[in-house]
Parts: structure tokens; sequence; C-alpha cells
């Protein structure tokens, strides 16, 4: 596979021994679709060259697009958050696994009406901006409840990160979906990069609804290539045409790979260099590169 050190030139080292692997610089993509914490940012704090990267692509002509599994904030929040770190975007080039949740519920579960969202008050604002009747899973009970049936049914349990969550709110999702409504997880990310390490993540929690439910979720962000599909499809670009920049390979690696897009594993948030020389199958991806500025140096791009 082709290696790009930090600041340093392509080295080329063995292939893995599970299939075939890139040997030349990708090709100028007409699309990237970068993830954000662990590539642009991890936390508070800006990842070097994430803006650099971003401005290069843009300077050539190529599309660029955001794609998060993160559920907890709005849109409009990543672009004053991308902002804050030195990169202009607008809510039409941000997929967030909540917005990615809309639009299946709209394509494939129209009858949906009612929710009841486990997770961060951006999920619970998107869900009614999209015009459901969404109620936190905090607010689904009264006070009082202490496990009979819910005052009402509700279509569908929503489940992202919530860092509010607790054994009330548990016991209520689990209620609603042993009632009959549909288990949904915006993702199932076990946990996600931060500048001081790991914190646990929405698939941490989706595993508790789902022992305490006894049903099984329908997924919808990555390792799911869906969110990926949608974004090659709005922008009219081919998978041959596209490009992934993440740094989890057991969610974006997988989902370019089910999208048939190429892909760049960067080593500035899940993955360090020891993890990333062991992935094989869906999890490998077609360059690893230890940064964003090793991601220039890939593409053969030059900063202005």
């Amino acid at each position: 596979m082709i290696r790009v050190p930090a600041g340093g030139r392509r080295d080329v080292s063995g292939d893995l021994s599970s299939g075939p692997m890139q040997t030349l610089p990708p090709p100028r993509p007409r699309l990237v679709i970068f993830d954000l914490d662990g590539v642009v940012y991890r936390g508070s704090q800006a990842v070097p060259g994430a803006a650099g990267l971003v401005a290069a692509l843009r300077a050539v002509g190529a599309g660029v697009r955001f794609a998060t599994n993160n559920s907890m904030a709005t849109r409009a929040a990543y672009v004053e958050r991308l902002a804050s770190h030195g990169i202009e975007a607008s809510a039409d080039e941000i997929v967030t696994s909540t917005s990615a949740t809309i639009e299946h519920l709209r394509e494939h579960a129209p009858a949906v009406s009612s929710i009841v969202a486990l997770g961060a008050t951006g999920m619970l604002e998107e869900l009614l901006a999209a015009g459901f009747r969404a109620v936190s899973a905090g607010e689904a009970a009264p006070p009082e409840w202490d496990g009979e049936a819910l005052p009402e049914a509700y279509d569908a349990v929503v489940v992202g990160l919530d860092r509010s969550f607790d054994y009330r709110r548990l016991g209520v999702a689990a209620a609603a979906i042993r009632a009959g409504a549909q288990f949904i997880a915006t993702n199932a990310d076990l946990r996600y990069p931060t500048p001081h390490g790991f914190l646990p993540g929405a698939g941490t929690i989706v595993a508790a609804v789902q022992a305490a439910s006894g049903v099984e979720p329908l997924v919808i962000g990555k390792p799911q290539p869906g969110m990926f599909q949608a974004i090659l499809t709005m922008g009219g670009v081919g998978p041959a045409e596209a490009l992934v920049i993440g740094d989890n390979p057991d969610a974006d690696i997988p989902a370019a790979r089910r999208a048939g897009i190429s892909s760049v594993l960067v080593l500035t948030g899940v993955a360090d260099a020891a993890l990333a020389d062991g992935l094989d199958g869906d999890r490998r991806p077609d360059w690893i590169a230890a940064d964003p500025a090793a991601v220039l140096d890939l593409l053969d791009l030059r900063v202005s």
C-alpha cells in the first residue's frame, strides 16, 4: 500500500495479504467526503493541516462534503464550528447521522410521525424542524413513571449520542420499542476521539437500548453506505470520481468500500499506525496518510 508520513514523501510498503491494495496515488477526485471528528478536529481543537487541505481541494475545483456520524448538533451548528477552525462551509455541504436518518424516514418510512428521541438537543431540534412530532426520552413519560405502559404509543425511537443518558431514559426508550415503535440508531460508533482521549459513542447507548428492549436496531450512519450514496446522488458524482477521508476503520472505511468509493485513512483520530497495518477486509483503506498535510502530498496538491 502507499503510506504517506507526516510531512514526507510517499513510501510504498508491502501489500496486505487479504486482497489488492492501491499502489498509485488516487486520481484527482471531483468530490472529497471528509469525516469530521478525528479528521478535521478533535473536540475543540483543529487537526493541523485540515483547513489547508480543504482550501487546496476547493482551489482546484473539487467538491467538498462533510459526513459525520455525530448526531448531537444541527447542521447550522457544524457550519459555525467549521468556521471556527478556518473552514467555510454551507449547511448543504454537511450530512450528519441525524439528517441522514431524517432522509431515510422520509423515503422509507413516510408513516412515521411521532418519535421518542434519545439523543442530544441538536438531534431533537433537527427532528422537530423536519416536521416530526418528536419528544425527548426524558419527557416522554410522567415524572412518577415506574415502568408501566407509556402514556401514548410512538411510531419510532431514534437513538443517538446523549450525554444526559440515564436509567430512566433507557427504560422509556425500551418501553416504547417493546410497544411497537421502530428502533432506529443514528449510528453505532462505540467511541469517538477527543483531545484528551476517547469517550463512549452512540453505539454504547444503542447497545444498552437493544439489550433492554430485545430488539435489534436499524443503523443509518456509517459503516452503512447510505450516507455516502446519498451524497454522490445529490452531487451527481460517480463512486469512481469521489474520495473519502476518514479516521475510523470501523465506520468511515467500510462505508466507503460498500459505496464503491476509494478511501484514505488518516492517523489523527481512532486509528494509529499499528492498528492500520493490521487492517483487512472492509476495514482496509486504499491509502494511509499520517495526517491531512500528508493527504496533500498524496493528491499532489499544494497550499497556495
